[in-house]
């Protein structure tokens, strides 16, 4: 083995692995991005707004010795709701779950009385008494209020459902965290309360509370958070809309990936997939509380309280009721509910987006190479250099994305693996000796196309800087939805998968006299006409992207009864495939130390904007102009007169449908001929006749152009209000490349 391959099984080995360690996402890794992400909120707090109407009414030390110990007596607490609402409190929210009977009720007290004739009359009267529990429960259907309760895995009781849920995509009772049942309040309190939310948080590996789930399925019912209801309450709304993937607008790829947001009335709150919201705390606030006695005593009347929503819970040591965040070793739980809420009313969110991982994934793998490959190439000292400033520069892209639009990307992970990769480089080549690595370095064989190769052996001068100007075609391939399908992959199953698909499609290409330029991940560059001359070279090309099209078919097929026997769920790979025709400089193009045999020039750029059109068209292959007019054998039907991206003139682009059976046809002819009536009417402005045209056309089609039609319908409907200039001449612009 020589030490090239040796470095690159080495090289490749410790990125693969940083890469794989990162997926499988293990408790230190995930710690320590945690940690990253509290420092992060402890050097840039949410800063707390006096203003915004949401207050703790505290069951503090002073209540507890103005009152008596806890449990108070439920009349207590009516008459402390009853304040609240009749002082206007927007919506009034309990941290305290009531599941059993007031043992302090009038009826209940007599267990403990002597047994004496003496007592008897009187005994009577307390037993026609109302319970505390009754007294409450009439407190408690007087005023807005939200009873909270506690999932739990051996839960005996079921809340009462206040609100209905509505959702978009894929249903949320996939995604929120399940428990069997609950420990709620008691039903008479539960039937007269307006809401009822969950109080639940779920432990993280330290304990700290940095999430709250938004909402939570108990049995198979799906239940608002505490902080969620009281904010409905508050609004006067009745249901919730959960987004989840595959709703509108969210790219999921086929996937059920998870809950994208919940909407409270007029707030929309985004979550993490499986409900939760990240909380952007504040430093503690004396001016958050409002102490229960003073609530009672009339100290704090309307004008603390009025449209204000209020949370019920306790501060005091002694109850236990204590949690750690990012900010404090120890603040009180309610406060999480409050807090909560002061954010979806500010907008001031965390998140994790969903591009986060794959973003440092990719990071990873880039700098990882670059590294890895300066190493090789220029020894440690510039490696060194890239590395430290690809540190410096994750970590000042986390903290602007922190600070700016409150992501939270990860940057000590990034960093300890490209460090761990510039260490792994600098061993190796500090192992091997100089003459070694320039040996391998100028090993260019391995990376040129055979054709080349055999020229270049015949004359060795070939091998220089410069190229020339040829008429070449020139061919883009690209897999659609390969994020989607990688996240599902290891390391091993996605090189296979690659392996898979590239094997054949490249022995189609050279099989068809083209050259391979490169591959980018999971894309193909091939161009035709170079090296060696092609007097057909667009006829080849479209027959290479045909053949390209049809093992596809035979791939999926056989990637299917695989994934079959594996028992995993299988979508079928799509393939994109842009052609085009024209004139470039193609030869040895880099510097004068490193160079490739390449293609470059605006036809090139030209064919890889067609590629990305066949998403738009959704079509399998989308053809330049002058390849359809050299390559008249083949099956083609226009799709626009389009400006790419990057272009100020407009193109005509054609989708290539078959070979010249397909053409030669009787139901292509009617196809074509009713398209290009189509075509005409829809650039000559005469919308209706298009829409009737377009309809016949789908009503022909046998090649699947549904959404070509239905694309040009969007845009009559666009037109017909918003008309285009007298001198539009039906050419529509790509928005994205």
């Amino acid at each position: 083995m020589g030490p090239r391959l040796l470095y690159v099984l080495i090289m490749g080995t410790v990125i693969a692995a940083a890469l794989a360690l990162r997926v499988w996402d293990p408790s230190p890794v995930a710690t320590l991005r945690s940690l990253v992400f509290d420092a992060y909120q402890r050097v840039s707090p949410r800063k707390f707004d006096p203003a915004l109407p949401v207050r703790i009414i505290d069951i503090d030390e002073d209540s507890l010795k103005a009152i008596g110990q806890w449990p108070w007596p439920r009349t207590v607490l009516a008459e402390l709701v009853d304040k609240l609402a009749a002082n206007g409190a927007a919506a009034i929210g309990f941290d305290i779950v009531f599941p059993e009977p007031d043992r302090m009720s009038p009826a209940n007290a007599l267990h403990f009385w002597p047994k004496s004739d003496a007592l008897a009359s009187l005994r009577e009267e307390v037993e026609k008494l109302p319970s505390n529990d009754q007294v409450f429960a009439e407190a408690i259907g007087k005023a807005p209020v939200v009873l909270g309760f506690i999932s739990t895995p051996q839960g005996n009781s079921i809340p009462e459902t206040k609100a209905g849920f509505s959702f978009g995509g894929d249903d949320p009772n996939l995604f929120a965290p399940y428990y069997p049942g609950a420990a709620a309040s008691l039903k008479e309190l539960q039937d007269k309360a307006a809401g009822a939310g969950s109080l639940n948080w779920i432990p993280e590996h330290d304990q700290i509370i940095r999430r709250m789930p938004m909402v939570v399925r108990v049995g198979d019912t799906l239940y608002p958070s505490l902080a969620a209801d009281m904010l409905r309450l508050a609004q006067g709304a009745t249901s919730y809309f959960v987004k989840s993937s595959g709703a509108s607008g969210e790219k999921a790829f086929g996937e059920k990936t998870g809950i994208v947001d919940l909407k409270v009335g007029d707030y929309e709150v985004p979550t993490e997939a499986n409900g939760q919201m990240w909380i952007r705390f504040t430093p503690a606030s004396k001016e958050r509380y409002l102490s229960a006695s003073k609530v009672l005593d009339g100290e704090i009347g309307k004008d603390e309280i009025e449209g204000r929503i209020l949370i019920i819970g306790t501060s005091a040591a002694g109850l236990l009721d204590l949690r750690a965040t990012p900010l404090e070793a120890s603040v009180p739980g309610v406060e999480l509910h409050a807090q909560a809420i002061e954010q979806i009313l500010q907008g001031s969110f965390l998140q994790r987006p969903d591009f986060a991982t794959p973003a440092e994934l990719l990071y990873i793998l880039v700098l990882g190479l670059l590294i890895a490959v300066l190493i090789y190439r220029t020894g440690a000292l510039g490696s060194a250099v890239l590395g430290g400033a690809a540190i410096a520069a994750v970590v000042l892209i986390s903290w602007y994305a922190f600070d700016a639009f409150g992501w939270l990307v990860d940057p000590i992970y990034p960093a300890i693996a490209l460090t761990a990769i510039y260490l792994a480089g600098t061993l190796f080549v500090f192992l091997r000796t100089e003459r070694e690595r320039n040996r391998v370095r100028h090993a260019f064989s391995h990376y040129m196309a055979p054709a080349l190769v055999e020229r270049l052996a015949d004359d060795p001068s070939r091998l220089k800087l410069g190229g020339e100007t040829r008429d070449m075609t020139l061919l883009f391939s690209d897999v659609r939805g390969f994020t989607t399908i990688s996240e599902g992959l290891d390391a091993e199953e996605l090189t296979r998968f690659l392996n898979s698909l590239f094997t054949p499609l490249s022995n189609i290409i050279l099989d068809e006299q083209g050259t391979i330029d490169k591959f980018m991940g999971d894309a193909v560059m091939a161009f035709w006409n170079a090296p060696l001359d092609d007097s057909n070279h667009p006829s080849h090309a479209c027959s290479a992207a045909l053949r390209m099209m049809g093992e596809m078919a035979g791939l999926n097929e056989r990637w299917r009864r695989e994934a079959e026997a594996k028992g995993r769920p299988f979508k079928p790979v799509q393939l994109g495939i842009g052609l085009n025709t024209g004139v470039c400089c193609v030869g040895n193009l880099g510097s004068e130390t490193r160079f490739d045999y390449s293609v470059i020039g605006d036809n090139v750029n030209i064919a890889s904007r067609l590629e990305g059109q066949s998403k738009t068209y959704d079509v399998g292959t989308v053809v330049g102009e002058t390849t359809t007019a050299r390559a008249p054998e083949f099956a083609f039907i226009e799709l626009d007169l389009l400006k790419v991206k990057g272009k100020t003139e407009a193109t005509r682009i054609f989708a290539l449908l078959g070979d010249n059976a397909l053409k030669q046809s009787q139901d292509f002819i009617n196809l074509t001929a009713r398209h290009g009536e189509f075509l005409a009417r829809f650039r000559a402005k005469d919308w209706d006749a298009a829409e009737a045209l377009s309809r016949e056309c789908e009503a022909l089609n046998s090649s699947r152009l549904d959404r070509l039609y239905a694309l040009y319908r969007e845009r009559i409907a666009f037109f017909r209000t918003n008309p285009p200039p007298p001198q539009w001449d039906g050419t529509a612009e790509a928005l994205s490349k």
